[in-house]
């Protein structure tokens, strides 16, 4: 107990030392930077601004009030990491979510890791911390790669080494960005899988990629299904044709209900049933926090 009493108030000595003007730090040789830079600061939430490098577009508003409750019982257990822009003036390189929640709870500081970096060295470390340890959809973290290959010029080979993942996974990613916007759409929101979209990209016609992802929605087509009609279209050269099975028409007490459950539970449902009633239900999720949500919505615990 001792110890994190002691640690929380070199915190707040070191958040009196960044706000002193005489004592401005702004590279790693200014006086008083190694008591600084990386050491945890309580630093007000007021002085931080949101990284316009930050991968992630998309913020579940119940995952994040979820989140704040757990910092409101147990306080961020993992401080954020920012960067020094210039007197009392910093600006986020990871943690948004732990972030936002803080906020959202009415907290007026945060723990926090202080780096001094220019705006090339934030984008880095930006994308390449979100890639390792956010739940980014597999289109954010397409275009992650291609942000750190293009504004980094990093080639493949050097990129595989930055964010330790083989080369052919960060070329199956990247390769998803060839696909029509429609269907990127569609991997973001659920509605097809990396997989699916792994099959589709190797249709070099937008007009055909796009008819063979509504066949794939509408008939609920598996991967190899989905492989097996590309592989029909590239031999025949024709539109894709749907050789999996067409799914039996839903009963109506399926329509109805399911729209229902989704409404309740805020995410992507898909239930199959036989016209006796026998079927099963499966839920979509985003992340482990969204997991978690829907655990807590079905259990009551």
């Amino acid at each position: 107990m001792a110890k994190a009493i002691k640690k929380q108030a070199l915190g707040r000595g070191l958040s009196a030392l960044l706000k002193d003007p005489e004592n401005d730090i702004n590279s790693a040789e200014d006086k008083n930077a190694d008591k600084v830079v990386g050491n945890i600061i309580e630093l007000d939430l007021e002085l931080i601004e949101v990284n316009p490098f930050q991968p992630r577009s998309h913020f579940n508003e119940e995952a994040l009030v979820e989140l704040s409750t757990s910092i409101k019982e147990l306080g961020v257990i993992q401080p954020i990491t920012v960067r020094k822009l210039e007197f009392n003036k910093y600006q986020l390189v990871s943690g948004e979510r732990r972030f936002r929640a803080s906020k959202l709870l009415g907290l007026e500081t945060i723990p926090a890791y202080i780096r001094i970096a220019n705006d090339q060295e934030s984008l880095e470390m930006a994308l390449v911390e979100n890639i390792q340890r956010q739940d980014l959809d597999p289109i954010e973290i397409a275009l992650s790669y291609q942000r750190l290959i293009d504004e980094i010029q990093l080639t493949q080979e050097k990129l595989s080494e930055r964010v330790g993942k083989k080369r052919s996974t960060i070329t199956n990613y990247m390769r998803l960005l060839k696909l029509d916007p429609i269907i990127q759409t569609g991997i973001r929101d659920g509605f097809v899988s990396m997989g699916h979209g792994r099959a589709l990209v190797n249709i070099d016609k937008k007009s055909d990629q796009i008819d063979l992802y509504e066949k794939i929605v509408e008939n609920n087509l598996s991967v190899r299904d989905t492989e097996k009609a590309v592989k029909e279209h590239q031999e025949g050269g024709n539109t894709p044709k749907v050789t999996a099975k067409k799914a039996s028409k839903s009963p109506e007490f399926v329509k109805e209900g399911s729209h229902k459950i989704e409404k309740h539970l805020d995410a992507k449902v898909a239930v199959t049933a036989s016209e006796k009633g026998k079927g099963k239900i499966t839920i979509s999720f985003n992340s482990p926090e969204d997991f978690d949500r829907l655990k807590k919505l079905i259990t009551g615990a």
